[in-house]
């Protein structure tokens, strides 16, 4: 099993669902980086269920941060950090082994693992494993921060309902970063609130898209061919428990358009060069413009219903039905943003770092 992401910065994670800890080794760390626990706090916060649209299952989330650190700052050695699994219910999980959820994990888990897989609360395949990943995102999204590089993610559609879309990029990635519920209408927000409930109120989920813009990063990052920025973007994007699609600037609607329409013209902004619209999302030839950059994600609806589904019994043979129980999200994108974050900041981390050495992040002395 391979668990680790990046080339000059890497994110390698451990644990399962329902073992005692779960956690993260980031390796290629500039020296030099601070640590701020409130911000990696606020992100662990932006990923906790909440309220009725949430599960009811509740982490405290405690990070732990062993190694790596001196200071207040990072070492430049590996950075471990660890979560404790503190509110388990294994019980929840023992039909699992033999009847594999619909639409999970359970069944490829046993093709590739031969049943020593921990199947509790889907193991290491659950995402309660994103903990660990938004904490090592917030460590390196805290030094893009601080290089002017910020990271927003909001609902861009849930069950049909739209939101509005980006604007002033800055001052919306800031609102969006500033709520629970991430949305820029207040009205859609309300709206997809209802949406969810009303799943939950018939034993269903919702699922929607994700529409992330990152504004600050330098023109000339990412490289033609095999790892381009969308490659790159895409690669952790679909680590993402329920990420099914990902398209980045116009994306699909490209096949809609004549070239006339879809090129971005170039222009001068002082001594700056800007592009008068940004259907490419802030790339060329999979090298960044300068412009932000955009990119959508779709999240399937939470597969955990409590509804009777069809399935096999693994021990028997047979065809059977399931109907499970425990504690689920009826829509887990509200809280995926925290984790497409987090992704954006590891995988934009590692890129800066192959192309501007290995002490760009830091802060120097």
């Amino acid at each position: 099993m391979k668990n680790s992401f990046g080339n000059a910065l890497t994110v390698t994670l451990f644990g399962e669902s329902h073992g005692e800890a779960i956690g993260a080794v980031i390796d290629g760390l500039s020296p030099g980086i601070g640590i701020c626990e409130d911000y990696i706090n606020k992100m662990m916060d932006m990923r906790r269920p909440c309220g009725d649209i949430s599960t009811p299952r509740k982490e405290s989330d405690r990070v732990e941060i062993v190694s790596g650190i001196f200071n207040g700052y990072t070492t430049g050695t590996p950075v471990c950090i660890l979560i404790k699994n503190e509110n388990k219910k294994s019980s929840d999980y023992g039909e699992s082994l033999d009847m594999p959820r619909p639409s999970h994990a359970d069944y490829t888990a046993r093709c590739k693992y031969h049943g020593y897989e921990d199947h509790r609360g889907g193991g290491h395949f659950s995402g309660r494993i994103t903990a660990a990943l938004v904490a090592a995102g917030a460590v390196v999204r805290y030094a893009l921060e601080n290089k002017g590089i910020l990271i927003g993610t909001h609902i861009s559609r849930l069950g049909g309902i739209s939101d509005s879309s980006f604007s002033d990029y800055e001052e919306d990635i800031r609102h969006i970063n500033s709520v629970l519920f991430p949305t820029l209408s207040e009205a859609a927000g309300e709206k997809m609130r209802e949406k969810i409930l009303e799943a939950r109120e018939s034993a269903d989920s919702v699922g929607g898209i994700l529409e992330t813009a990152v504004v600050g990063m330098p023109a000339g990052v990412g490289e033609p061919w095999f790892d381009t920025v969308e490659g790159v973007l895409a690669h952790i994007l679909y680590s993402v428990p329920a990420v099914k699609g990902v398209e980045f600037g116009l994306g699909f609607g490209f096949a809609d358009r004549m070239g006339s329409e879809a090129n971005d013209p170039f222009r001068m902004e002082g001594d700056r060069v800007v592009t008068s619209t940004n259907n490419n999302g802030g790339v060329n030839g999979g090298i960044t413009n300068g412009m932000p950059l955009i990119f959508r994600c779709a999240i399937k609806p939470t597969p955990s219903i409590f509804r009777e589904q069809d399935t096999v019994s693994l021990s028997g043979g047979c065809n059977a039905t399931l109907k499970i129980s425990g504690r689920h999200d009826p829509a887990i994108i509200h809280r995926a943003r925290a984790v497409i974050d987090a992704v954006t900041a590891i995988a934009l981390g590692d890129i800066l770092t192959e192309r501007f050495g290995t002490d760009y992040l830091g802060e120097g002395k």
